[in-house]
């Protein structure tokens, strides 16, 4: 399988704030007391299944040094600098059109560089079967997380109860970042997870959507 991931770490980690400052964010800086920097915790969790040449990281052009400082082995080709800032669509497009356009026709996952994940076992284990799903159907997929209370943070999906194959739903529609009550409501009907923010799906899908709905 022709297998990337994509991590996303062009952020300036506003919610932060004054921890996280614009000349270096949160994805950079070691929050959990590891030693390691959430982005080096990241492509750690990746790097277990994929190649350094087989990870792309998407940033802020004034943060490429920086990558480069805490991912010393990654190709520095691999480093794609955004000249400007449009948030998550525009950096999604530019990594996915960089890889089609570098190896062709390829299953990617898209990451953002700042999540805490526990396990990562049963992580790499849902990632591997995303990717097999995408591989052999046209599909965009989104994982999502359990929730475990009503939190206005996050985006919620709702699916469909009949699942696809395994546990891939489809999904039947999104609620972005709702208040507490709507929260609360969400979270009583049992059809809703999380969103995590991380994707999958074929480089050839990805681009036809994005030209679709451009």
């Amino acid at each position: 399988m022709n297998k990337f991931v994509l991590i996303m770490a062009g952020g300036v980690g506003s919610r932060f704030w004054p921890a996280s400052r614009r000349e270096r964010p949160k994805q950079f800086m070691d929050f959990l007391g590891t030693g390691k920097s959430l982005l080096q915790l990241t492509y750690e969790r990746f790097s277990k299944e994929f190649e350094d040449a087989h990870i792309y990281i998407v940033t802020n052009s004034n943060y490429k040094k920086l990558v480069q400082e805490q991912l010393p082995n990654l190709p520095q080709g691999n480093i794609l600098g955004e000249p400007v800032g449009k948030n998550t669509s525009a950096a999604i497009a530019f990594g996915c059109f960089k890889i089609h356009e570098l190896h062709g026709k390829s299953n990617v996952i898209v990451s953002p560089s700042d999540h805490l994940i526990l396990d990562g076992d049963v992580f790499m284990k849902t990632i591997k079967t995303t990717l097999e799903f995408v591989n052999e159907n046209k599909a965009l997929v989104t994982i999502g997380i359990k929730p475990t209370r009503p939190d206005t943070g996050y985006g919620y999906i709702q699916y469909v109860d009949m699942p696809v194959t395994d546990d891939i739903y489809q999904v039947k529609t999104f609620v972005e970042k709702p208040n507490k009550e709507m929260a609360e409501e969400l979270l009583k009907s049992g059809d809703f997870v999380w969103n995590a923010g991380i994707f999958a799906w074929n480089t050839e899908s990805i681009i036809q959507e994005f030209k679709k709905y451009l």
